[in-house]
């Protein structure tokens, strides 16, 4: 014997209230294009960073290394 499955009643105004956050939610949502269009930014940002720290770092060193040497004087 098969068992009878209750029937829900829902009203308009609770339907009404069921359906905004859901139209709220779909509006934040991304397209897949924007979502990787961000993420490559990102990851550019941090390519970005990264080089010019590296730069930084080697210009710095280079400073430290050539200041240290006291200027050759001839001996002639």
């Amino acid at each position: 014997m098969q068992k009878k499955i209750p029937i829900k009643v829902i009203k308009r105004d609770e339907r009404n209230r069921q359906s905004q956050p859901a139209a709220e939610v779909a509006t934040e949502r991304k397209t897949t294009q924007e979502a990787a269009r961000d993420m490559v930014a990102t990851v550019s940002q941090w390519v970005n960073e990264f080089h010019q720290k590296r730069r930084s770092e080697t210009a710095q060193a280079i400073k430290t290394l050539f200041a240290d040497q006291a200027p050759q004087t001839s001996k002639a």
